[in-house]
């Protein structure tokens, strides 16, 4: 299939690199020369500079036979038009990425639609929307559901107060077999491991694993970690992520945000009823002594700036904060930053490409690829038909070694399966797998 990318920024790259794994004909449009040599010597793309709201550089890209175009440039409005010209000019399918929270409106979905817009993303309410599910599992650097729920990937860093530490994973499932979680993916320093059972578990692994909905709280105190509940929140930022954030938690809990520009504050204080908004230097750290740092339960740093966010949240943490959030816009500095002690990291444009990389999957229901700093993917598949996979135990499947299957929701029941376990038609897997793995993968499912 061909894919038409408006943008080589972050976003756009990220995206490109996800489907190159899966061998598609990849074109990526920039005015920017610079990211596009940068993009044409890292990835098998075809790249075209210009401005992809012109007629002659969508034709140059051959648009009519793209079975999907994505506008994700910086500028809302190139990437509409950009969007309704390739849909007239007989691309299958459109993805735009805007900025104004009022296009996003369940309401509008058909007007877009009509336009010749298939669906609308937003990259500061998808980033919001992960801060939200973060403060409310403050216990976890990550989580991510599946069919609503019932199956949880979550991820948590061991520390010294973890008895996992120092142990082999076979050893920690045999000793515990009422509690319903497996081990899918370590992150140890910059390296991804796809774990098997003699792996040790080692101090600072950032490890991820799956569980039934209703046990995470038995596997966050299994871990070691504690089950706080977040009553006080403290924002950094009034840019669009820190309001769009505050809105949303505003309702739950006691949020304070800190920003220094005036005329910002009085936009916020407009549109925030239970937010109490202060005017500071968000890097001030004693002016955030002042007004409370020390008694909050949750800080997010939301400012436009990636070294003030982590270090702020150093800070916060040296506090005695429990939970912090920053947001990292240099994706170089991803790893750096959950090494030195973030507690959690995310990057506004990863969410989105991660968002919008499950329209391009074939055979599955979701797929997630937003573990920052992790080279690899959780995927959803769905068993459409009987094939080996149905007629043989997982032992017997010589599943990629790159990949693991850490769940599958079978109708109304939760399953984390092991080596004799056997799947069926209807069966929801919950995969993870290295990029390099992903195309063994779909062609198991396929």
């Amino acid at each position: 299939m061909k894919i038409i990318i408006a943008g080589a920024g972050d976003i756009g790259f990220h995206l490109a690199q996800l489907l190159v794994y899966e061998q598609k004909n990849i074109i990526l449009i920039d005015t920017n020369q610079e990211v596009l040599d940068y993009a044409r010597t890292h990835l098998d793309v075809i790249t075209i500079r210009g401005d992809s709201s012109s007629v002659a550089i969508l034709e140059e890209a051959g648009v009519e036979k793209a079975g999907l175009l994505l506008a994700v440039t910086t500028s809302e409005k190139n990437n509409l038009v950009t969007a309704i010209l390739a849909k007239k000019m007989g691309a299958r399918q459109t993805i735009a990425r805007v900025n104004n929270n009022e296009y996003l409106a369940p309401e509008q979905k058909q007007r877009f639609q009509e336009l010749g817009i298939d669906s609308l993303i937003s990259p500061r309410q998808l980033a919001a929307q992960e801060v939200v599910r973060l403060v409310h599992q403050c216990s976890l650097t990550d989580i991510f559901d599946f069919e609503k729920g019932q199956l949880s990937v979550i991820g948590f860093t061991l520390d010294d107060s973890s008895p996992l530490i120092n142990r082999k994973i076979r050893e920690i499932d045999a000793a515990n077999p009422d509690i319903p979680f497996h081990v899918m993916a370590i992150l140890r320093g910059h390296k991804t491991l796809i774990p098997r059972g003699d792996h040790y578990l080692r101090r600072s692994d950032h490890v991820y694993c799956i569980t039934k909905n209703e046990s995470i709280d038995q596997v966050i105190k299994f871990v070691g970690k504690d089950l706080v509940k977040v009553k006080n929140v403290m924002i950094i930022g009034g840019t669009d992520v820190g309001h769009t954030t505050a809105r949303l938690l505003e309702k739950e809990y006691n949020v304070t945000l800190v920003e220094d520009r005036k005329d910002i504050c009085k936009q916020l204080a407009e549109t925030l009823r239970d937010t109490l908004i202060i005017k500071g230097n968000p890097g001030n750290i004693e002016l955030l002594k002042e007004e409370g740092l020390e008694k909050m339960d949750a800080f997010i740093a939301l400012t436009p700036n990636s070294e003030t966010n982590i270090l702020a949240s150093l800070m916060a943490e040296e506090c005695g904060v429990y939970k912090t959030i920053a947001l990292v816009d240099n994706i170089a500095y991803t790893h750096i930053s959950q090494n030195i002690g973030v507690d959690t990291i995310i990057n506004k444009k990863l969410i989105a490409a991660n968002n919008i990389f499950r329209f391009v999957r074939k055979g599955n229901i979701e797929a997630i690829t937003s573990m920052h700093g992790v080279d690899a993917e959780v995927i959803e598949y769905v068993i459409h038909k009987s094939n080996r996979l149905t007629k043989r135990s997982l032992r017997e499947l010589h599943f990629p070694e790159k990949a693991i299957i850490g769940g599958v929701i079978r109708g109304d029941q939760s399953l984390i399966p092991n080596g004799d376990f056997q799947m069926q038609v209807g069966d929801k897997v919950i995969v993870f797998t290295m990029h390099e793995a992903i195309g063994k993968v779909e062609e198991l499912f396929r």
